[in-house]
């Protein structure tokens, strides 16, 4: 048990003990049954009085977290699951997060500034963790089974993972399943009626326009509602300093850089595919073509990992990983969902959120993004 002492806190050294006991149990350091340093140990290992650790075990032991037995020394009597070791890890959680809170307040900077960093690291980190699982050839599942649920498939957006965090806080009685099969994905899926909820950003070649040819094309007939969750910037993103000297897509030809692409039917692949002819550069011209990933955060990763030197991208992204960027479009994103969907209860809080000024306000200060129209609705059939 690798208790820490902190002589200059204002936290009694007793309680810091106390406390420290408490977070392992919580943490799983310590389980059920579990023998903790006697008395006369501990107090040597720290360098403080017998009678502090005396104080600090007692006041465990009113509390049935420990047990003393004659003979049998200090053992653990609760589990991580008991309700008083659940309240006690959830109230520092809660403590720890609103003293970071305050201190970021008082350094100017605004809650809106605050709660954008906090969901674009968190996003980062599961980004990461998902990464992770891959390499070990974990599969991370999660249960169908609910009937109140709201599965969502389509392109990755950070600013529909905020939505999905708000949602959540507000509707947590709702299961979200949220798959990253890329906007001709989430299209297929409406039409296949695996999905409530498609997210898309499609450029059509022919007529230049975002989202609506793909729509009619795709679900002809459909009654459906498009509510515009923001326009975006993408751009290449590589490492800060650009030490590759990257200044445009031309550059995806060189023998000397390696690309890291985004995977088939993802609005991303259709924006560079179109480009990539315009200019008339071959997929097999570009180092990289066919290494496919399925988010922007997973792009940002690989080249913060060195496993390529750039990609496409949103901006919103980069700022997590420190690379640098260059933009190159500005594109639509829409959120695609069927008529019966959105008249129903679920979604009546979706679009509460979405038309929300806390919405927009949090997703411009991820940066990348424009909401001056976030929340329109164009109705089709």
């Amino acid at each position: 048990m690798d208790v820490k002492i902190d002589q200059y806190s204002t936290m009694p050294l007793y309680k810091q003990i106390e406390e420290q006991v408490r977070e392992f149990i919580a943490s799983g350091k310590l389980k059920q049954g579990d023998r903790l340093p006697a008395i006369r140990q501990l107090a040597h290992c720290l360098n403080i009085n017998q009678n502090t650790v005396v104080k600090a075990y007692l006041e465990l032991e009113k509390e049935q977290v420990i047990i003393s037995r004659r003979g049998g020394g200090t053992l653990v009597a609760a589990k991580s699951t008991d309700p008083s070791i659940v309240v006690f890890r959830q109230k520092r959680l809660l403590d720890t997060v609103n003293s970071d809170i305050l201190k970021l307040l008082s350094m100017s900077y605004s809650p809106e500034e605050v709660e954008a960093a906090f969901h674009l690291h968190i996003s980062r980190w599961r980004e990461e963790r998902i990464d992770s699982a891959k390499a070990d050839n974990k599969d991370v599942k999660r249960s169908a089974r609910s009937r109140n649920k709201i599965s969502i498939v389509g392109s990755h957006d950070l600013a529909l993972d905020l939505l999905m965090s708000l949602f959540r806080e507000k509707s947590p009685d709702v299961e979200i399943k949220v798959t990253h099969a890329g906007s001709l994905g989430g299209l297929i899926a409406l039409q296949e009626e695996r999905a409530h909820l498609a997210g898309i950003h499609l450029l059509d070649e022919e007529t230049g326009e975002y989202n609506y040819p793909y729509i009619k094309r795709i679900l002809p007939g459909r009654k459906l509602a498009i509510v515009h969750l923001a326009y975006r910037i993408q751009g290449l993103m590589f490492e800060a300093g650009n030490p590759k000297h990257i200044k445009g897509l031309a550059d995806l030809r060189r023998k000397d850089i390696k690309f890291i692409n985004r995977q088939r039917g993802s609005g991303t692949r259709v924006l560079l595919d179109l480009n990539l002819r315009k200019m008339g550069i071959l997929p097999f011209e570009v180092k990289g073509y066919d290494n496919e990933l399925d988010t922007h955060l997973s792009i940002a990763l690989a080249i913060n990992n060195r496993k390529a030197d750039v990609g496409l991208g949103i901006q919103a992204v980069v700022k997590s990983y420190g690379l640098d960027f260059l933009p190159l479009f500005r594109e639509r994103y829409d959120l695609v969902i069927p008529k019966e969907n959105y008249d129903s209860k679920n979604f009546a809080t979706f679009i509460e959120i979405i038309t929300s000024s806390e919405f927009k306000n949090i997703v411009n200060q991820v940066g990348g993004y424009e909401t001056t129209q976030t929340g329109s609705t164009t109705f089709f059939g």
